[in-house]
């Protein structure tokens, strides 16, 4: 691992995490716990095998990943981010406040990737009546069936699956999906471009950025 070989903060944390990939490794392993190393490369277009390795052995050695024998019959080893590793969610969550206006610049020549929504979802939406009744809100985003649910304290939580008794269903792309949840799209809109909402279109006054 390089050093920046200066007594700063700052310094010292981009030792660490400052490689190219790092934090996109971190990126996956907060939507998805317990990753194999296939699905960290196929959530990492364009990645060398090797260089996903050598990240993973430096990740593990500066205590931001674990790696563990999954249960049989899989016979393979599963990633994990260790508590000091979860600890770089308000970092991801700056930095992609930060980056989302640059996602208009050249929109159609870069890789995505539709369980990426996972992460902007539980991140950034926000529900604006906590004491309300609990909401569930499936969602075909993509290709990715996600359940996003309000859990009182004006945050969301939101799981891979096809949901169980959801309030309302949306589909759309998942750039659809994150701009109509905060606020930045009407439904109306949406649907105008596609977007398929059942349920009660009240609903969404829970939600915002």
């Amino acid at each position: 691992m390089r050093s920046y070989g200066q007594q700063c903060a700052l310094a010292r944390a981009l030792d660490v995490v400052g490689e190219r990939w790092t934090l996109l490794i971190v990126r996956e392993l907060l939507i998805r716990d317990g990753c194999r190393y296939t699905d960290l490369r196929k959530g990492l277009p364009g990645i060398p095998t090797n260089l996903l390795a050598d990240r993973l052995d430096e990740m593990e050695k500066a205590g931001l990943v674990t790696k563990e024998a999954a249960p049989p019959p899989v016979a393979t080893n599963l990633f994990r981010l260790t508590q000091r590793g979860r600890e770089l969610e308000a970092a991801i969550a700056a930095l992609g406040r930060w980056g989302a206006p640059l996602l208009a610049k050249n929109p159609g020549k870069d890789e995505f990737c539709d369980h990426w929504v996972a992460l902007p979802l539980r991140l950034y939406v926000r529900d604006n009546a906590p004491s309300g009744p609990a909401v569930r809100l499936g969602m075909l985003a993509g290709d990715e069936l996600v359940t996003l649910e309000t859990v009182g304290d004006g945050s969301v939580q939101v799981r891979s699956g096809k949901p169980v008794d959801a309030d309302a269903r949306i589909e759309g792309t998942p750039q659809q999906i994150l701009a109509l949840l905060t606020g930045k799209l009407k439904l109306a809109d949406a649907q105008a471009h596609g977007l398929c909402y059942e349920g009660d279109a009240k609903l969404l006054r829970r939600f915002s950025s």
